[in-house]
C-alpha cells in the first residue's frame, strides 16, 4: 500500500505553519506550537488516531491565539486530505461516541469530498487557562472546509470546559482513524457514483 502521508507548508503576515502528517502512524506527536493548549489537543488527536503528526506552528500569539488555532486547523485539512488520496479501498465513514468523566460527545465523519460542519455544542467557560474556547469551533470548521470532510459534533453533556474539548478531539481522531481504513472488502472508492 502507498504510504498515506504529506506535508504543507503555509505562512502568511500572521502565522507560519509547518506540518506533515502521516495516516497510518503510530501516534506519534512532534510537536512546536505556540499555543499550549492547541499542542496538547493535537498530541491527544495523534495518539488516539494512530496518526504521526509534526507541526511547527509560530504566529501573532501577541495578538492572540486565533490565528495560530485557525490555521493550523486549515493546513491539517490540507494535509489530510492530500494523504488520503483518491481513497480507494477506505471505508469513507466513522464515528465515536466518547466518554471523558462527566462529558459526553459523539463525533461523525464522512470523508466525501462535499465539506459541510455541524456543531451542537455550547461551552460553558470563554477560556481554558489563557485559551479563548470560541477558537475550538474555528479550528474544527476549517478542519472540515479544507480536508472536504462532513464533520458532526455534538455535546450530550458535561460541565468542564476541558474535558468537553479534550472529548471533542479525542472522539475525531478515533473516528478519522475508522473512516481512513482500508477495507479489503471495498472496491475503488466507497461510492455508488464511482468518484467522490
Amino acid at each position: 500500500m502507498t504510504k498515506r502521508k504529506a506535508e504543507i507548508k503555509r505562512k502568511t503576515r500572521e502565522t507560519d505553519i509547518e506540518l506533515a502528517l502521516s495516516v497510518d502512524g503510530q501516534g506519534s506527536a512532534d510537536l512546536d506550537v505556540q499555543v499550549p493548549f492547541m499542542s496538547h489537543m493535537l498530541e491527544l488527536f495523534a495518539k488516539h488516531g494512530l496518526f504521526d503528526l509534526k507541526v511547527k506552528a509560530h504566529g501573532d500569539i501577541e495578538v492572540d491565539d486565533h490565528h495560530v488555532t485557525e490555521d493550523v486547523g486549515i493546513v491539517l485539512g490540507q494535509a489530510l486530505r492530500e494523504a488520503i488520496g483518491d481513497k480507494y479501498g477506505m471505508k469513507r465513514y466513522g464515528s465515536m461516541t466518547l466518554p471523558m468523566d462527566e462529558t459526553l460527545v459523539t463525533v461523525a465523519v464522512d470523508l466525501s469530498d462535499r465539506p459541510h460542519f455541524e456543531w451542537k455544542a455550547e461551552l460553558p467557560k470563554d477560556r481554558v487557562g489563557t485559551f479563548d474556547t470560541e477558537n475550538v469551533h474555528e479550528f474544527f470548521w476549517k478542519l472540515a472546509v479544507e480536508s472536504r470532510m462532513n464533520l458532526h459534533i455534538v455535546l450530550h453533556h458535561g460541565h468542564n470546559t476541558h474535558h468537553i474539548i479534550e472529548a471533542m478531539f479525542k472522539a475525531l481522531a478515533r473516528a478519522l482513524d475508522e473512516a481512513t481504513q482500508i477495507d479489503p472488502r471495498v472496491k475503488g472508492v466507497p461510492s455508488t457514483k464511482g468518484s467522490l
